[in-house]
């Protein structure tokens, strides 16, 4: 059986398959750009987090944060923050996704211990 080592992974996955759905849900799926973006990066946070569920490795966290990163600021950088749905669920998830990924790396011994060996040499 499939044990979970951080729970905040099995939470990514909802969120990026969220990300995946809610141009629809949320009517802005005919704004190409943000429509684009959300979906792209909803599948690949539904990547990286089932990669950090099957074989738990610090890249993922990181991935996952950097995804986070993105999704905070895509609106101003592709340019649909006006379109206030497409914006605030871009936010949103992505303050989650990049809190849930510190959170991990900071409370994981193991990656701890690997980064501060690392940040050493």
């Amino acid at each position: 059986m499939l044990k979970v080592k951080h729970w905040q992974d099995a939470v990514n996955v909802i969120l990026g398959i969220w990300l995946v759905v809610s141009p629809w849900a949320l009517g802005f799926a005919g704004e190409k750009v943000a429509m684009v973006n959300v979906v792209v990066i909803g599948l690949a946070l539904i990547a990286a987090a089932l990669g950090a569920i099957l074989v738990p490795r610090a890249w993922e966290e990181w991935t996952e944060g950097a995804l986070g990163l993105w999704l905070i600021v895509s609106p101003w950088l592709l340019g649909f923050a006006s379109i206030v749905a497409a914006r605030n669920d871009a936010v949103v998830i992505g303050i989650v996704v990049l809190a849930l990924a510190l959170w991990t790396l900071g409370v994981d011994k193991e990656y701890l211990g690997a980064w501060r060996k690392g940040a050493a040499h």
